[in-house]
């Protein structure tokens, strides 16, 4: 169990929901909206997923390590590091923490070459896409991540989103629609919510380290209307899903968890401590995996009505 704990934390496998949920709902479209499911595919296709993002997590943390950007969130006092901290307080050697990496990624190689064999190279595909993003968002010679010009953002909703709905759905019916791809915009900007929100915990340390996030290049206060718009953005791509039909009405329940997010970000001023943003890190983070389940539900009773 001990041993557990420290992978769990190693890997950051808390926040594997935002990727279990995308992938949930491609897999419940193809059930709504077509009657098909298969559950054999359905779990390859998880397994694969969730060790991607699990990959992502530990490549991000091996290349902010070596990049210099933990260490420089270690000794910023205002900072508060999101990383595992395995590599920059000494837990774990590089080279075993590399060689964990590397084998998540093997996992998610072998579930793409698996569901492929059924479905097609286009899940293969996609599979690469998202292991490339997750690869380059930190390391050489690309380090869009860094960059500061909205890209890490356009990965996000890429990776969360559209890539593992949209090829969710394909593993099931071997086609692609219209349908999967509307679907994939709220949960994916939900996570891009969160993801952009983390920055404001570690800003001044990513200044320090040269890692230009949009936080850096815009500041708090051009950087939290962007936030709040983000937020708005999830929420009303989620009633042009409604009003196109690709989900029932009763996914309006999702607006259930609008209000206390909002109600965070009346709480902010231009400038911030660090630790003022926690709450909207918690808010985000809630909203995405309260709403993603909700979705996820009235997909299912969809299905079951149809």
């Amino acid at each position: 169990m001990d041993k557990l704990k420290l992978w769990m934390k190693a890997t950051r496998a808390r926040v594997l929901p935002v990727m279990v949920i995308p992938v949930i709902l491609g897999g419940l479209g193809a059930y709504a909206w077509e009657g098909v499911f298969h559950p054999v595919l359905f779990l390859v296709t998880l397994l694969g997923a969730a060790c991607t993002h699990l990959f992502s997590n530990m490549i991000n943390d091996l290349w902010d390590y070596r990049n210099g950007v933990d260490v420089a969130a270690k000794e910023t006092a205002a900072a508060i590091s999101t990383n595992s901290g395995f590599l920059a307080n000494g837990v774990m050697t590089e080279r075993k923490f590399g060689a964990a990496t590397w084998s998540l990624f093997a996992i998610a190689v072998a579930c793409g070459i698996t569901v492929s064999l059924y479905s097609g190279w286009w899940p293969l595909a996609i599979g690469a896409l998202g292991g490339l993003i997750a690869y380059f968002y930190v390391a050489p010679p690309l380090k869009f991540g860094y960059r500061g010009k909205g890209y890490s953002e356009i990965a996000i909703l890429l990776s969360f989103g559209i890539l593992p709905v949209m090829g969710t759905y394909y593993v099931q019916l071997q086609q692609f629609d219209y349908k999967p791809l509307l679907l994939s915009l709220p949960v994916g900007l939900w996570t891009t919510l969160i993801l952009f929100n983390h920055h404001f915990l570690h800003w001044r340390a990513d200044l320090q380290a040269g890692k230009r996030t949009l936080v850096v290049v815009w500041g708090e206060k051009k950087a939290i209307a962007f936030s709040r718009f983000l937020a708005l953005l999830a929420y009303a791509s989620l009633i042009a899903c409604i009003a196109v039909q690709a989900l029932h009405w009763y996914a309006l329940l999702a607006l259930i968890t609008a209000p206390k997010l909002f109600r965070v970000y009346g709480t902010l001023k231009d400038e911030n401590d660090s630790r003022a943003y926690l709450p909207l890190m918690g808010a985000s983070l809630q909203a995405s995996v309260r709403s993603g389940g909700l979705i996820a539900l009235a997909l299912l009773v969809q299905g079951l009505l149809n």
